[in-house]
């Protein structure tokens, strides 16, 4: 852990509930191996009383920004003095600086994942992809998909949501900025039939956080060679994804989300300064 004193910087990550961060694991020792004067800490906000605590972050002279996670990347956003791109397509952010107390906001959580899978060796380019989830991770990871799958001009990107006019929200933008890929919404019964024939399926959702979720979508029938991928952290290894494991087929952690975006939180945070 980095020696705290009166001049060291301070970081958050925000969240309800805080067990399942790992922001304070990967930025602490990165903090003492590169010297610099700073601490990340969890800070378990309520939503009731997000505006008032973030904004009260906000006036600290010593802290830098926060991190931002389940359930704030949404309403956090509506609280931004000032949105980046990544943001305000996709109505969360997952990452505020903190400038004299005004709160900058933008969302890496798209091209983390994104970034995790090719760097894993499942690269999405031409897959038969199913997201489950359209809130603001799962926004931003369909955005960065899409920018991926669009690039080759195969594959096809099918998103489901318990509240359905969230997913075909999600999917009309995504047309409008990628015309040229095969983009739909479907509704619980179509994405259990579409399984099977599915080569990437990704949780985008809450479920998994608490040992009594259900699982986000069942996985009998889902073929062999598919990649069963899910952006919660902690527990390392879900429900959904130990039941994947059990059935032969390949698992991607949530942690990889953020590993691989944990440079591009950094240095827009100014945490590496």
């Amino acid at each position: 852990m980095p020696e705290i004193s009166g001049k060291t910087r301070i970081f958050g990550v925000i969240a309800s509930p805080i067990d399942h961060v790992r922001a304070p694991m990967v930025f602490n020792p990165e903090f003492v191996k590169r010297n610099i004067d700073a601490v990340l800490v969890p800070m378990h906000i309520l939503p009731e009383n997000l505006p008032e605590t973030l904004n009260a972050l906000a006036q600290l002279p010593n802290c830098g920004g926060v991190a931002v996670t389940i359930p704030h990347k949404m309403t956090a956003a509506s609280l931004c003095d000032e949105l980046g791109m990544g943001a305000e397509i996709t109505g969360a952010v997952n990452a505020i600086r903190f400038e004299e107390g005004r709160m900058i906001g933008d969302n890496f959580d798209g091209m983390g994942f994104v970034a995790g899978l090719i760097g894993e060796g499942h690269d999405p380019k031409g897959k038969d992809a199913l997201l489950l989830g359209a809130g603001g991770a799962g926004r931003a990871v369909a955005l960065a998909l899409a920018e991926v799958m669009a690039e080759s001009g195969a594959g096809r990107l099918t998103i489901h949501n318990r509240d359905a006019t969230k997913a075909e929200a999600l999917v009309a933008l995504l047309k409008a900025q990628y015309p040229q890929l095969a983009v739909a919404s479907a509704d619980a019964a179509q994405i259990n039939a579409m399984k099977a024939h599915a080569n990437l399926l990704i949780n985008a959702t809450s479920l998994g956080l608490h040992d009594d979720d259900a699982l986000p979508l069942a996985l009998e029938g889902v073929i062999k060679g598919a990649v069963i991928a899910d952006i919660i952290m902690v527990p390392e290894m879900t429900k959904w994804l130990m039941d994947a494991e059990r059935r032969g087929l390949t698992c991607h952690k949530g942690r990889y989300m953020f590993d691989y975006q944990k440079d591009l939180i950094a240095n827009f945070i100014g945490a590496w300064e």
